[in-house]
């Protein structure tokens, strides 16, 4: 993801529905306001990768942006957290998410040199679980947080996927 693509995330986020935001879990008052997410964004692709606190990717069908992925709480070498979004409401539900969760989830344990990746949806938001599931996560536990600081207080899964790692 490159500071031109960010703004598919702002937006994103900046202009979804109240209905949105609730199934994803996300506080609107928690939003950065976009300059200030810029700037933060900008400042991270100017460290080195392994000094990054977060790393994104784009997915495109037929020349058309139709998804992001993030990846935060990155320890480099070890663990990160990735999010995964399909901005079109009308790509959703037809199998995308699955094929990008699985791209995203090689790319990420690869690039960051991962041994787990974690996701952590709202437990009540059933197409990101059952993605996760179909992806190739492995369902480890629920608990009531705020996963991320955008989002609200709730119950959330955590969904885990672990590259195997030659020996």
């Amino acid at each position: 993801m490159e500071l031109a693509d960010f703004e598919v995330r702002i937006a994103y986020f900046h202009h979804a529905t109240d209905e949105h935001l609730a199934r994803l879990g996300v506080d609107r008052s928690r939003l950065r306001p976009p300059d200030a997410w810029r700037a933060s964004f900008e400042q991270t692709l100017g460290r080195p990768l392994e000094d990054r606190s977060e790393y994104g990717l784009v997915w495109e069908v037929d020349g058309m942006l139709v998804g992001f992925s993030t990846a935060d709480q990155i320890q480099f070498g070890a663990e990160a957290h990735m999010h995964l979004h399909i901005v079109d409401p009308e790509r959703r539900a037809f199998g995308l998410g699955t094929q990008f969760v699985r791209m995203t989830a090689v790319h990420l344990c690869e690039v960051l040199q991962l041994n787990h990746l974690y996701c952590e949806p709202n437990a009540f938001n059933v197409a990101p679980n059952r993605t996760l599931q179909k992806a190739g996560f492995k369902y480890v536990c629920s608990r009531k947080c705020r996963p991320t600081p955008i989002n609200s207080y709730q119950t959330t899964t955590i969904w885990v996927y672990a590259p195997t790692i030659p020996t």
